[in-house]
């Protein structure tokens, strides 16, 4: 008897190793082995790129060059120098997001940041840090964020609970869009090659589709990664210079 495989069953958060402490579920998870799995790779890839410097860079100098060029001139165009100091904060949130995106392409693989919780959490780290970051910087100045410049005093009553209400979505909208992406996606996917499996050789329409789909989410997981850094970058600079 052929077992029927849902589309979402891929999103199944299974406990590897089950542990309770104090009524509490803390078992080792699916979702947490890809999560150590993303680290483990993450530090890997700067340890072997950075590791032995050398004028003519190999493979993996060469990986980790791009890296670190492509955060650092994120930042250096969204926030400016002063955001430099923030690097490795902004480094890790996208190379984390971008390699928990594709290991779920991966045949058996699981992508975390189809969790809301998990997208969540990023998000509220990016949002409580930066709002921390700006009241560091400017005190109760900070307020002066949500009074858009050369506004009417009559008009502000309107926009200024606008700018409040609009600040405070952020994380919402930002690990939304990561998590809804993700989700369709590979469910996406799953549905597509559920039909290859079931229409046998007359499957060979959808798999050429399932193929082309894989390429579109590796573009999508890298995009998502992106939008999620340059949202990151942007509200940095807010909470720096204020704008």
């Amino acid at each position: 008897m052929a077992i029927e495989l849902h589309p979402l069953d891929q999103f199944k958060i299974e406990p590897i190793y089950p542990l309770h402490i104090g009524g509490v579920d803390a078992s080792f998870t699916n979702s947490a082995l890809f999560m150590t799995a993303a680290v483990a790779l993450i530090s890997a890839l700067v340890i072997l790129g950075s590791r032995k410097a050398e004028m003519v860079p190999g493979r993996w100098q060469s990986l980790g060059e791009m890296a670190y060029e492509f955060i650092a001139n994120m930042i250096d165009e969204t926030v400016g120098k002063e955001g430099q100091e923030y690097f490795p904060f902004v480094f890790s949130l996208f190379m984390f997001i971008l390699f928990g995106n594709v290991l779920g392409l991966i045949p058996y693989g699981f992508t975390f940041t189809s969790h809301i919780i998990v997208t969540f959490a990023l998000a509220a780290l990016v949002f409580i840090g930066v709002t921390l970051i700006g009241i560091f910087r400017h005190g109760f100045h900070f307020l002066s964020l949500f009074v858009p410049h050369g506004v009417p005093k009559v008009l502000l009553v309107l926009l200024v609970p606008i700018e409040v209400l609009s600040y405070f979505i952020r994380p919402f909208t930002l690990s939304i869009r990561l998590f809804a992406n993700m989700l369709a996606g590979h469910t996406m996917l799953a549905i597509f090659g559920g039909f290859v499996a079931a229409i046998g050789l007359l499957g060979i329409i959808p798999l050429g589709v399932d193929v082309l789909l894989i390429f579109l989410e590796l573009l999508v997981a890298v995009l998502q990664a992106y939008v999620f850094t340059i949202l990151t970058c942007l509200y940095l600079n807010d909470a720096i210079h204020l704008h």
